[in-house]
């Protein structure tokens, strides 16, 4: 392969420290909305007439589809409001994408001309795409959410033309409310509503965006009564929250969760002071800072005690009349664009208020529906590649790993506890709740080339976010990064058995051999003491079923045990990094490392 400009080496480097998808294409290479519609693709809607075009390999293509009303002015923290056919547009040119939700501009923003940095992006943004093959009919519907932490990323980075017109399914890709657009939650906002109450609007965005295709894909020649969930990193969580919804109930019959977990915050923790155990930017805080912010008041102090004196009819007036600008300022983006903020409230109504264990271990508390879990081998390698603790510069310019067996055992134990919660945790729980059809998989492909002596094979390998590309047999568009893939055979190979899976998978609720029939058989969660399908190249460790099982006292167990470890120092770190909140042991942490770790404060240990 041809070798990239340094510049492009280090924008490679950056980009691959986020959580999920790819729009560095849409930077380095603009994307050409069409212009033409084409009257084959006219279609009737709840939305209204629409009409797309004809895109990526003969694709029936629509971009730009609103699902639901504009989410300002008094509909802004509210449920969604389903949209409505238009009295100035008779057809609806569904050409280009619609806007993305508010958000700071990052490498996945999808906002080319974007400032990294700046605030992108509208409230009017529910909008969502749609993949079709020629003369479709029946088909089944495979519903994209996106990653990015909740918030950053919308749905059109992500191009479902090669998956729909390869194996005759339709691809819905949808933007949903990021971040304290799409996740917040104050008294003064309720209004006896239960799902505008619930402060989960991006959820119900996502639950909205499933009605619609039950109303409207089968003009698209899809089958209402066959619709596949699937997603990735956050959108693998939100993917979850579809299954622990009641609301979700009945519009939708498989999941596919890639590199994703379930977890949920109480109702307190996002609307109280962090004094009285709230998120450092629950509402109350949040309203304390824009009054320090405007000038109201001079002290976070002062704002509180005037928050105490004001109305509740106050209170929501002054919330409504802020700008996008004025609330995103109060955030830093952390990782390119990705902010601090609480979401998926168990409000007892859109989400239930229970551990992960009682939501998913019981039939009763949750959509039990055919479920694909997954993660890749080197799970944490994406968001560690770039970062100075483990990355030093060779000749002052060159990226170098500092010290490759530190590095590789930091990915081991994070991938593992990754693992662990995301997939093995949740197989055991739903497979004992009665779920006959739970699979599981681990994604290890590990083949990019060095680039001008960094070993991203080591650097990355299976990293988060890779099976992506993979899934939807695209390289190129929306996913980017196209010179980190050898473009070989066995890449080549790899896409083809993941989507002749995901289809087949799609098709019945079972994964099998594959939609050719061809591939290694895919059993469910412990038939035959077998759990997780590995999923490699022909080259490699090719395609097969293992007999691993990883929980957290697993994980605990190994990294007790590990003899590689010489610095006990950097055992603790491990500890610390990978079994925060609910998984740590004062006791198990004090007494690990022959006594070492008690002397280190477990606070000043830092996320990676």
């Amino acid at each position: 392969m041809q070798a990239q400009p340094l510049f492009y080496i280090y924008f490679t480097i950056g980009l691959l420290a986020v959580s999920s998808g790819f729009a560095f294409y849409e930077r380095q290479y603009p994307i050409i909305e069409p212009t033409k519609p084409d009257t084959a693709t006219l279609r009737t809607t709840s939305s209204g007439n629409v009409i797309g075009y004809i895109g990526d390999g003969g694709a029936y293509t629509w971009k730009g589809i609103p699902y639901a009303q504009a989410p300002q002015g008094l509909l802004r923290w509210r449920a969604p409001v389903p949209a409505q056919p238009s009295r100035t547009r008779s057809i609806i040119e569904a050409l280009a994408t619609g806007p993305a939700c508010p958000q700071f501009a990052s490498l996945l923003s999808g906002q080319a001309d974007a400032v990294e940095g700046s605030i992108t992006g509208v409230e009017d943004c529910l909008y969502l795409n749609i993949y079709a093959p020629p003369n479709a009919e029946n088909l089944p519907v495979m519903y994209w959410i996106h990653g990015g932490g909740n918030s950053i990323g919308q749905g059109s980075s992500y191009n479902g033309s090669n998956l729909a017109m390869q194996r005759d399914v339709i691809v819905v890709t949808i933007n949903y409310r990021l971040g304290v657009f799409g996740w917040f939650t104050h008294p003064a906002l309720r209004t006896g509503n239960p799902e505008d109450d619930s402060g989960n609007y991006g959820t119900l965005d996502a639950i909205q965006g499933l009605k619609w295709v039950r109303e409207n894909i089968s003009q698209f020649g899809g089958n209402p009564n066959n619709v596949t969930v699937f997603g990735e990193s956050a959108g693998g969580r939100d993917t979850l929250a579809m299954m622990a919804s009641p609301l979700a109930k009945g519009l939708f019959h498989r999941a596919i969760v890639q590199s994703g977990s379930y977890s949920s915050n109480k109702v307190a923790v996002g609307q109280n002071y962090v004094s009285d155990g709230g998120h450092p930017f629950s509402a109350k805080e949040i309203i304390s800072k824009l009054l320090v912010a405007d000038g109201t008041v001079d002290s976070l102090e002062a704002a509180k005690s005037l928050q105490a004196d004001m109305s509740r009819s106050y209170t929501q007036q002054y919330l409504h009349n802020k700008s996008v600008d004025e609330i995103f300022q109060l955030f830093d983006s952390r990782g390119f664009g990705m902010i601090n903020f609480p979401d998926n409230f168990a409000d007892g109504s859109v989400l239930p208020d229970l551990s992960v264990e009682e939501l998913f271990s019981n039939l009763d508390n949750h959509n039990a529906v055919p479920i694909i879990l997954g993660t890749n081998r080197d799970e944490p390698s994406l968001f560690m590649a770039s970062d100075p603790r483990h990355i030093e510069k060779f000749l002052g310019f060159l990226p170098r790993l500092k010290d490759k067996d530190v590095y590789k055992r930091a990915v081991k134990y994070g991938a593992l506890t990754w693992k662990a919660q995301g997939v093995d945790n949740l197989a055991e729980y739903m497979t004992k709740a009665g779920n006959q059809n739970v699979y599981a998989y681990r994604f290890d492909w590990d083949e990019e080339p060095s680039q001008l002596g960094f070993d991203l094979s080591t650097a990355l390998g299976a990293a988060h976010g890779l099976e992506i590309a993979f899934a939807f047999n695209d390289f190129e568009g929306g996913f980017g990064i196209d010179y980190i893939y050898p473009h070989d055979d066995n890449q080549a190979a790899l896409a083809n058995s993941m989507g002749s899976y995901w289809s087949e998978f799609a098709l019945n609720g079972n994964p099998m051999q594959g939609q050719d029939g061809k591939q290694p058989m895919w059993v469910s969660w412990s038939m035959g003491d077998m759990y997780s399908l590995v999923l490699d190249t022909p080259e490699d460790q090719g395609i097969f079923m293992n007999k691993e099982i990883v929980s957290l006292a697993s994980v605990k167990e190994a990294l007790t045990a590990d003899t590689s470890i010489h610095d006990e120092t950097e055992r603790c770190r491990l500890y610390v990094r990978n079994f925060r909140n609910e998984a740590f042991s004062s006791a198990e942490y004090n007494a690990l490392g022959n006594g070492v770790c008690a002397e280190i404060d477990p606070n000043t240990i830092s996320r990676f």
